[in-house]
């Protein structure tokens, strides 16, 4: 697959680039923060997103000279590919740790992110993860901390827009069975309970499906309102493709693994309409959106995507921590990354609860129009 290549070239460059810096700085002591999402396969443009937002941290704080012990570091970026696999991840987990990485970054999906946190936690090292579902982090871990906030709160919001701002009382739902769609649709349906609106029908379906007429044909016996999906872009394109072929014209809603330009290619002309929530607000409303957008377009050359400016503030969270404590060991800088309270790219109030939730929670709700994906409204509020 095209994103495979453009993966490995970027990792192996990457690895180039830190080998040569470090013949310059040899008296510099090497910091290994570890990283594993998808970096093949069809989830691989998520992984790579994320992926470059850690680059373009770590390298702005080795430009910065942090001292850690009274020692000038580096730090580098170990890549592994968990394929969005759960045993893959938990594989690589391992290998992370015995790589003796001072952190993770990763990983990207739910249900790579919550079995690879007991290898993390086992070994005692800090892990700040993209993975949105909310077990991550009611595991009664202390090492467990997210980048963006979680489906509870970005299901609440969304199941609230069906039924009060769309106005639709009768909701057809379907999920991939993955950690992330059902856990996404499960909070979304009690959400749409909650403000007064039916789940009139429930379908599964799973992340590697390509036909879902007779889930379709199923709903629409239903007759809802609107229809919310949970699970990938790989599917809510051509899905949202087969409801424009059989009539349905109802509201079609995800989350923001919808929200992307290949939803855009794999729906056409039938992605128009959509609606799509994402965890945060636009990049050009971010507290230094701005910035991180030039900064991101400078190094690689190409707008960033969803994901890049929260690991961006995923890593800088952690350095921080580490600056601060004035040590990479997970247990001296944990304490720091607790009580953290930075303005970054994405906000200008990062900080952790008790669990390792983000207290600031912001979701945005967009819509394709004329092909593009316009943002339809934000709301931002403090963690309950």
């Amino acid at each position: 697959m095209r994103f495979t290549t453009t993966i490995r070239s970027l990792a192996m460059a990457v690895t180039a680039g830190f080998c040569v810096a470090g013949a310059a700085h040899a008296a510099d002591t090497e910091i290994k923060l570890g990283y594993a999402g998808p970096l093949t396969g069809p989830q691989a443009h998520y992984g790579e997103d994320m992926q470059k937002g850690l680059i373009l941290a770590i390298d702005e704080a080795n430009k910065k000279g942090i001292k850690l012990d009274g020692k000038a570091v580096k730090f580098v970026l170990v890549s592994r590919d968990d394929q969005a696999d759960p045993r893959t991840a938990v594989t690589v987990a391992q290998q992370l740790v015995d790589d003796d990485v001072s952190g993770i970054l990763g990983h990207f999906n739910s249900g790579t992110t919550i079995p690879a946190s007991r290898v993390y936690h086992d070994a005692g090292l800090v892990q700040i993860a993209m993975g949105t579902a909310p077990e991550y982090t009611k595991q009664g871990y202390d090492n467990t901390f997210r980048m963006m906030t979680s489906d509870t709160q970005q299901g609440a919001a969304v199941g609230r827009f069906m039924v009060e701002t769309l106005h639709s009382k009768k909701i057809a739902i379907i999920d991939d069975r993955t950690s992330y769609g059902q856990g996404l649709a499960d909070q979304v349906e009690k959400a749409v309970k909650a403000a007064g609106g039916q789940v009139v029908r429930r379908e599964y379906t799973t992340d590697k499906a390509n036909d879902f007429t007779s889930i379709l044909t199923n709903i629409k016996g239903a007759a809802p309102e609107a229809i919310f999906f949970g699970g990938l872009d790989a599917q809510s394109g051509p899905m949202k493709r087969q409801l424009a072929a059989l009539g349905l014209t109802m509201p079609f809603v995800s989350g923001e693994m919808t929200r992307s330009d290949t939803f855009l290619k794999l729906a056409g002309d039938a992605a128009e309409g959509t609606y799509a929530s994402l965890a945060g607000v636009p990049l050009d409303k971010m507290a230094a959106g701005k910035e991180f957008a030039a900064a991101y377009k400078a190094r690689f050359k190409e707008e960033p995507g969803v994901y890049a400016p929260y690991a961006y503030d995923g890593a800088w969270n952690m350095i921080t921590a580490m600056e601060e404590a004035g040590s990479a060991d997970s247990a001296k800088y944990l304490p720091m990354l607790r009580k953290l309270h930075r303005k970054g790219a994405t906000s200008e109030s990062i900080a952790y609860d008790a669990n390792g939730d983000l207290k600031e929670v912001s979701v945005t709700i967009y819509q394709v129009k004329n092909g593009k994906w316009e943002m339809v409204e934000t709301m931002v509020s403090q963690a309950q």
